[in-house]
């Protein structure tokens, strides 16, 4: 995405752009959730399901960004796992 000059000096562009993306990840993600309810209804595994979804994710990642950029942002899942990040369950302090 480019930013036009007006939008890279109003810091309330940038924060109206930033809800917008966060309100398209949650449409995305509610999209992935259906279509993952019925894959488990028809009867595939969550661990597949899981898989294909990694898979599917980190392919369009790489063509998006490229193998470096999105190999080193998969080098640092393990401390954000780890840290609860992914983590449903977790409380909020």
């Amino acid at each position: 995405m480019k930013l036009s000059k007006t939008l890279r000096g109003d810091s309330g562009n940038m924060e109206r752009l930033a809800e917008a993306e966060r309100e398209e990840r949650q449409v995305a993600l509610e999209y992935i959730a259906e279509a993952w309810n019925t894959a488990e209804d028809d009867g595939i595994a969550t661990e597949a399901l899981a898989h294909a979804s990694l898979f599917a994710a980190i392919t369009s990642l790489v063509e998006h960004h490229g193998e470096t950029a999105i190999a080193e942002l998969i080098a640092t899942l393990p401390d954000r796992i780890q840290s609860g990040e992914y983590s449903l369950s977790r409380s909020l302090q």
